[in-house]
């Protein structure tokens, strides 16, 4: 093998697409561990600042895990009754935000909902907007009460306790954990940040650095954006900048350009997120970055107004005119405050535009649609996720064997007869049933069986484990449904092209048998979900296995009567079996995919509802009677 040089390799991947962002991506960290490791040697107070930061950092990182095992529907149920309303919406993302942390987490879990098909583009947009307000909650705690307290004192006790907590078995338990570790590293943090420019400020003054005017506006502004994107966190780069100001390390004025700066550089994560998401996802991510740049572009320009404002709120709340560090908590909040309020008479426009920016890609109907790997991180987003291809794979399959049967659905859909509908289809499709099953319900299944062996790896709640192993099973039952199907294709053909008697008449039978039962299922899909309910299937399941009981009475007595010979006999007897464990298999399926959500109604359904052995008694029964 011949040794490539790294020049050459860079010079080589030019022509392919995106290789400017991929070497930046090289370069970047050495870089960054370059320059922090220049600073540990320059300096002892720079080794304790971004000690300082890094712990911080940590903390989030351990709140963003303990708020993620708080799961198993908790999230979904409050995001459901959140998101009902925009005031509902925007009040999530704020509250979110405050107790999180983490506007950063908040846009990707938001992303992530929204590319499940849980919450809609309008109240994916109102988190993003109250997110941004909640996110100033940070800068008051660090103003208000991190530089004026010790809290590396109430740090200690809480990593104490945390520990003890993180190593219980129970997941709730050890979510609690993770969340007073989280706070505690968050206080440790700011604890060392704020020694670190307390022992700078002894011996080396980064005031000097200063600048004013629109030149120091802008160039600041660049910097927190900067700071943000490496550290990956408005919040990191907001109290680093807190506590450079009240180390007096850093001039108010350029501290309000680092602020709004944050706010642009915090976008980057949710790109970042944005990358794996379908294009809901990526909307959002857009409707953040217009956003933050809007409001970031409206606080450069209004400035002067926004510091007159914070002057008098200032004055009339008691804050004294030397305290700049609760100043600029205060101005982050005002113009993130001014930005919602420009923006929410706005937002239609704004989804129209991000409509158009990003138009929903003609669906790949052979690919999945839902299965992502940003829908990995929630229990709620996966299962949503798998329901909803679920959905799309009965789509699919339920087209596929009406063409196999030589069938249109929008045909049956506008008839209200579906016998008299199949009895004048007679004419055979142009249509390859076996490419069509491999290319639009063999991809899909081997996706769906692909997905949930990944996530079979996760620690998910014993109900979100046990639902997603019948969602797996209901994929396999609609493609034991089309297999069938695929086996009455040529009898299909071969007795409704033209007449053959009765053997046409049992043929026409079935092919109506199974459309009603698709066109029953395409009704229920179309259903608001809050009504929709498992249980009607359950009559449609005992109708199945009466008129099953039926058709074979009917056929063995054309038999004996000598309507059928032996070979169409042994045609019929064989299709008949096939078609109805196709509509078996179907509802089946369906009664998996339908269950009711939340977890009281489903509970009820479930004790209600009837098991397959239970629906042929309860046919049998009635046959008898």
């Amino acid at each position: 093998m011949f040794w490539t040089h790294p020049v050459a390799q860079l010079s080589w991947s030019r022509h392919e697409p995106g290789w400017r962002a991929a070497v930046i991506k090289k370069l970047l960290l050495p870089t960054i561990l370059a320059l922090l490791i220049a600073g540990f040697w320059a300096s002892a107070a720079f080794q304790v600042i971004a000690a300082g930061v890094a712990i911080f950092m940590f903390g989030m990182l351990m709140l963003e895990d303990g708020f993620k095992l708080f799961s198993g529907g908790f999230l979904e149920r409050i995001l459901a009754a959140a998101t009902k309303t925009t005031s509902r919406a925007l009040g999530f993302g704020m509250v979110a935000t405050s107790l999180m942390q983490s506007s950063s987490l908040v846009s990707v879990i938001t992303i992530s909902f929204l590319s499940a098909g849980l919450i809609t583009l309008g109240a994916g947009v109102a988190i993003i907007f109250g997110a941004n307000i909640g996110t100033t909650t940070g800068a008051w705690l660090v103003a208000g009460l991190g530089l004026k307290v010790d809290i590396s004192a109430y740090a200690m006790p809480m990593l104490a306790l945390a520990i003890v907590l993180v190593f219980q078995s129970s997941k709730y338990l050890k979510g609690i954990g993770f969340v007073l570790a989280g706070m505690g590293f968050l206080f440790l943090g700011i604890h060392y940040m704020k020694t670190g420019f307390e022992d700078v400020q002894a011996g080396i003054d980064l005031t000097r650095f200063a600048m004013t005017g629109v030149a120091g506006l802008l160039v600041y502004t660049a910097v927190g954006a900067v700071a943000t994107v490496v550290m990956q966190s408005s919040h990191a780069t907001m109290v680093l900048t807190i506590t450079a100001l009240a180390a007096g390390q850093v001039t108010y004025e350029n501290a309000l350009a680092l602020a709004i700066g944050s706010n642009i550089g915090t976008t980057i994560t949710a790109m970042l997120g944005a990358v794996t998401a379908n294009y809901q996802g990526r909307r959002l991510a857009l409707a953040h970055l217009v956003f933050n740049l809007s409001t970031a572009t409206v606080a450069l320009i209004l400035i002067r107004p926004l510091l007159a404002s914070v002057n008098g709120i200032a004055d009339a709340t008691g804050i004294a005119p030397d305290d700049y560090t609760l100043k600029l908590a205060l101005f982050h909040t005002l113009f993130n405050l001014m930005g919602v309020a420009i923006m929410m008479p706005l937002r239609h426009r704004l989804i129209a535009f991000l409509e158009r920016t990003i138009p929903e890609p003609m669906p790949d109907v052979s690919k999945p649609l839902f299965l992502t790997d940003i829908v990995d991180e929630f229990p709620e987003t996966l299962e949503t996720a798998l329901r909803n291809e679920l959905r799309h794979l009965l789509e699919n399959a339920s087209e596929t064997i009406l063409h196999a049967l030589n069938l249109h659905r929008h045909q049956l859909a506008a008839t209200d007869d579906i016998a008299a509908t199949v009895e004048a289809s007679h004419a055979p499709f142009e249509i390859d049933v076996d490419a069509a099953y491999q290319q639009r319900v063999k991809v899909l299944h081997a996706a769906i069986l692909e997905f949930t062996t990944r996530i079979g790896a996760i620690d998910l709640p014993a109900g979100t484990a046990s639902r997603i192993h019948d969602l797996r099973d209901a994929s396999s039952r609609v493609v034991s449904a089309v297999k069938a199907v695929k086996h009455m294709r040529r009898n299909v053909n071969r007795y409704t092209q033209v007449s053959h008697g009765t053997p046409t008449m049992v043929y026409n039978e079935l092919r109506t048998e199974i459309a009603r039962v698709i066109v029953a299922l395409t009704e229920l899909d179309k259903r608001d979900p809050a009504t929709r309910s498992a249980l009607w299937l359950d009559d449609e399941r005992v109708q199945m296995h009466r008129d099953q009981t039926e058709t074979i009475k009917v056929v063995e007595g054309l038999i004996r009567q000598g309507d059928l010979t032996p070979s169409e006999a042994t045609s019929v007897l064989n299709d008949t079996a096939y078609a109805f464990s196709a509509m078996s298999n179907l509802l089946e399926a369906a009664k998996v995919i339908y269950a009711a959500n939340t977890a009281a109604i489903a509970q009820v359904e479930d004790i209600l509802s009837l098991d397959q052995e239970d629906a042929i008694e309860l046919a049998r029964e009635d046959a008898d009677d």
